[in-house]
């Protein structure tokens, strides 16, 4: 398939086309493997070939669950599910450790749902059992929390930084209240505030906030403002994040969101976070404050970088380790029960767990390297011990060719700004064979122009935009041209002023032209029929009218009969032909004067 073709359709499958990979839950069921003792072995094997590997601990209690959020969470859950949960997630833990044992751990971190969600006791029990792995020094421990948990407790917050988690991390999402209500989560400045200022106030110095944009209902001005927002807090780290639709309760809305608004939202935030000082590569959502640092947690820099493996423990985590791609159970029913008895029965609490062939992993891996918006040579080749350029010839020729991606170094491969803002239509250019088969056939079933623009209609809100009025003004002259028909105004603004008769155009006219006719012989009783060839001038200056803005279409009529006399009717309090050479530009309203001089040039 002609790589123009994949790249096209991932461009018009932009929502689906990201740097998660695969496109659907059971996209590599061909690979799986459903042995307990075969999985095991697959599990043994590849974390035996790593030198190094990431690990990570899924929470995934929420005070609820947020319309936009993809990932495995309960929201309300009962008395006890937590305590029980940690029980088992230290017994899952235990049952890895007799594998990766002394294993170099590079990356950790624990995320969610909502980590700080749990005790301090419980999240002491998780952070002990991790450290007793053997991990890097100087590596960033980095965890999750919510404005209202940092904003409310702050002695949980004070517990996390005495745990030794160096890093922090919470989502703002948004600080339009509108819109967060819209999304099912809580929030509002004051508590955004709290948060920050509990979070300085017990030692954190590496804060980084989340931030959502391409929402169906998110205005650019909404958006915009929550970037100044979020930046007069001054964290260390702002990571924006697309909202991807996918598996989220807001997927119906997905077509109604084009790409053009996505890349247009991105625009405004780099340009407003560049300027601030915040430093990001082209197509990277996390903007640093710091010098050369790239604002992401350990785990998630080697695991996006270097391709390093990854173990997740927890219900429904995500393993991506040397050949493998694992799903935790639980992944699939959001239910605690099955992950509960496998554990108790000293088995992995795997939903699926699929055994890779090479094409398949080099596009998980790809498609997570794109996150950062370039491509490591030297770590493509230390992760698959092959050579990039040799594997990816073709796409590479293709990239260049079309200005998408250059190399800036001899290992760098990266994205231009024009790729940046076209980076979906470039991951499935990495895809396996079987992958862009699956793209075509999703896409030809889901993409429907139509279907997107009854969502984007249903949604539009007119008065979101600073909108004119439409008024319309007519320029009566006799033959020879040397009189015009006035109206002198009844009602403000301009009251008692000279002015060409006119008035706005209302939505129950048909057109502009059969307003402008009406208008006429309302104000003036004279009939006449006009045209679009009887347009002279459209005057747009929000001065024009100090009602506000107000868009004049104005258009000229000669009138053969100069017998004929205007009885003033309407709003009018007269009406008559005036010497054009007598008028006199203070006496007209609004800029009435200028308009007749324009249509005599």
């Amino acid at each position: 398939m002609k790589l123009e073709s994949i790249y096209d359709r991932g461009i018009k499958f932009h929502h689906y086309c990201n740097t998660a990979y695969p496109l659907r839950p059971n996209s590599l069921a061909q690979y799986e493997v459903h042995d307990n003792t075969a999985i095991r072995e697959v599990i043994k094997k590849n974390i035996e070939e790593q030198d190094e590997l990431c690990l990570y601990v899924h929470v995934p209690f929420c005070q609820s669950r947020c319309k936009f959020c993809e990932y495995v969470v309960l929201d309300k859950p009962e008395e006890g599910d937590a305590d029980n949960y940690v029980e088992h997630l230290l017994k899952e833990i235990e049952l890895y450790r007799d594998i990766i044992k002394n294993k170099k751990i590079v990356g950790y971190d624990l995320g969610g749902g909502t980590p700080s969600y749990l005790s301090i006791e419980n999240l002491t029990k998780i952070t002990e059992s991790i450290k007793k792995f053997n991990l890097e020094e100087n590596m960033y421990l980095s965890v999750e929390t919510t404005p209202v948990i940092a904003a409310n407790d702050i002695e949980k917050i004070k517990a996390l930084k005495k745990l030794g988690y160096n890093r922090i991390s919470m989502g703002f999402q948004t600080v339009s209240e509108k819109l967060l209500e819209s999304l099912g989560r809580e929030g509002s400045k004051s508590i955004y505030e709290k948060a920050v200022e509990n979070i300085r106030a017990v030692g954190f110095d590496r804060l980084n906030i989340d931030l959502m944009y391409g929402f169906l209902n998110q205005s650019d001005e909404d958006f915009a403002n929550t970037i100044k927002y979020t930046i007069a807090l001054n964290p260390e780290f702002i990571t924006l994040y697309r909202n991807r639709y996918k598996g989220t309760k807001l997927e119906s809305e997905s077509q109604g969101v084009t790409l053009y608004k996505v890349n247009r939202q991105y625009d405004i935030a780099y340009n407003l976070l560049k300027k601030a000082g915040y430093i990001a590569n082209n197509g990277k959502n996390t903007f640093s404050k710091i010098p050369k640092d790239m604002g992401t947690s350990s785990y998630l820099t080697k695991r996006v970088i270097n391709a390093t493996s990854y173990i997740g423990f927890g219900l429904g985590a995500q393993s991506f380790c040397g050949n493998y791609l694992a799903y935790n159970l639980g992944c699939a029913d959001h239910m605690l029960n099955k992950y509960f008895d496998a554990i108790d029965n000293g088995i992995f609490p795997i939903n699926d767990i699929a055994d890779l062939p090479i094409e398949e992993v080099h596009a998980k891996a790809l498609s997570v390297m794109f996150y950062f918006g370039f491509i490591s040579m030297k770590a493509f080749k230390k992760r698959f011990n092959e050579d990039f350029k040799d594997v990816y010839g073709a796409q590479i020729e293709f990239l260049q060719n079309h200005q998408l991606m250059e190399y800036v170094d001899e290992d760098t491969f990266m994205l231009t700004d024009y790729g940046a803002a076209h980076l979906y239509g470039i991951i499935p250019l990495f895809y396996s064979e079987r992958s862009i088969n699956e793209m075509f056939a999703m896409s030809e079933r889901w993409l429907n122009d139509k279907k997107g623009e009854e969502i984007f209609l249903e949604k539009y809100d007119r008065k979101a935009y600073d909108a004119p009025s439409i008024a319309v003004d007519l320029i009566v002259l006799n033959k020879d041209k040397s009189k015009v028909l006035l109206i002198t105004r009844g009602s403000h603004p301009y009251v008692n002023y000279l002015a060409l008769p006119g008035g706005f155009y209302q939505n129950t006219d048909d057109t502009i032209e059969y307003a402008a006719a009406r208008e006429l012989l309302e104000e003036t009783s004279i009939s006449v029929n006009i045209t679009e060839e009887n347009l002279v001038k459209i005057s747009s200056s929000k001065a024009r009218d100090p009602r506000g803005w107000v868009v004049s279409i104005a258009y000229m009529v000669i009138l053969n009969d100069t017998d004929i006399k205007p009885l003033a009717n309407t709003d009018a309090i007269s009406a008559d032909w005036y010497d054009i050479k007598s008028l006199e530009k203070e006496k007209l309203a609004f800029d009435h004067y200028d308009i007749i001089k324009y249509a005599l040039k």
